[in-house]
């Protein structure tokens, strides 16, 4: 598939409608499951938060530099000839 065409950007909305999706089930459904270990739970809640938002971060640079790569790649460099 080439870089910016309409199956490149519709990829890419797909991975990112799963990545919210994905992030919004765990961030409603661990404070359930976690919630009746009392105060530890609070804790094990925020550290798997920063986790997840590390994961969407991560996720983020990946699609910036994908999205560079394409963009350099499509660049054409001449040089002239000595």
């Amino acid at each position: 598939m080439g870089c910016f065409t309409l199956g490149f950007f519709e990829q890419i909305l797909i991975w990112l409608v799963g990545i919210a999706a994905i992030f919004g089930l765990v961030k409603v459904l661990l404070p359930l499951v976690v919630g009746p270990l009392g105060a530890a739970g609070g804790a094990v809640i925020a550290a798997l938060g920063i986790i997840l938002w590390a994961i969407v971060a991560i996720a983020v640079i990946i699609l910036i530099f994908d999205l560079l790569s394409c963009l350099v790649g499509g660049m054409s460099v001449h040089v002239l000839p000595r």
